[in-house]
């Protein structure tokens, strides 16, 4: 699946996600066309026209324009006679019957990737509720997104082929910090296709390493080690694994027993041999 489709889908689902949380009767939305300051509509629900299908929609024009270049939620409670916005877009609107509408902006790392639009047919506020719905389907989009794109770059650096040892330097500690965080994350990560992307990312970073027969770590003692190699703390690992202190000591030791080692720093040695951990 390319980025671009990955992104889509992920709008999808979560204006599926936003009417059944709301009620609202109409949801559409779409990404930012790479390398130019508008959005394209490509994924409605509850649309009773193909008005909006395919609109693209300018930087700083029309509600979601105004998304775009606030970076913040945008809401007007009769879009026609709305004096917030400037009306471009009015006849496709008109042409689907909307009347209040809300835009709120997917943002990855500082820049707008998408807007989710939800509207009602009505001209009546939409409330904070319909509001922080909406706030909370573009978070889940903007974190499914920055995931994929921490894995990418997962997959990149794992990509040139690298005599053993030169693993080492502020690059590599780079690589085993964002392992660290997304092995942290993937259980948090209710789809399963995106967790297992991740998981292979992850995995990818180790294939340099010659696998030592008869190691075989749980899922958990593996996430530990991970967050252990980047220099966390067994609190700070709990917190980031959402786990308590003692069953992160508990996988800790587990892992140290498998791997034959005394210490923390000689069981992430070890892992690295073995091609856990890279």
């Amino acid at each position: 699946m390319t980025a671009d489709a990955a992104g889509a889908a992920e709008i999808r689902g979560a204006l599926v996600r936003l009417r059944r949380a709301t009620g609202l009767p109409v949801a559409f939305g779409g990404l930012v066309e790479p390398g130019r300051p508008r959005v394209r509509i490509s994924e409605l629900t509850g649309t009773a026209t193909l008005a909006l299908s395919a609109l693209a929609v300018t930087s700083g024009y029309g509600l979601g324009g105004r998304a775009v270049a606030r970076a913040h939620p945008c809401a007007v409670t009769d879009y026609s006679l709305s004096r917030q916005i400037s009306h471009e877009y009015d006849a496709a609107v008109a042409a689907e019957g909307l009347r209040s509408v809300l835009a709120v902006p997917v943002v990855v790392r500082r820049r707008v990737r998408g807007v989710l639009y939800g509207a009602l047919r009505t001209a009546q506020p939409l409330g904070d509720r319909t509001l922080s719905a909406a706030v909370g389907a573009a978070r889940d989009v903007e974190q499914a997104l920055l995931v994929r794109e921490e894995a990418r770059e997962l997959l990149a650096a794992a990509a040139p082929e690298e005599p053993e040892g030169a693993r080492s330097g502020p690059a590599w500690e780079q690589v085993r910090e964002a392992h660290a965080a997304l092995r942290a994350l993937a259980p948090r990560i209710t789809d399963p296709a995106l967790r297992a992307e991740l998981l292979q990312a992850c995995g990818l970073l180790t294939v340099a390493a010659v696998p030592e027969p008869g190691v075989r770590l749980a899922p958990r003692e593996v996430d530990v080690l991970a967050c252990v190699a980047a220099g966390a703390t067994n609190a700070t690992a709990a917190a980031r694994l959402g786990l308590g202190p003692e069953t992160v000591k508990g996988y800790l030791r587990s892992a140290m027993r498998k791997l034959g080692a005394h210490t923390r720093g000689e069981a992430v040695a070890a892992a690295r041999r073995a091609g856990v951990l890279p």
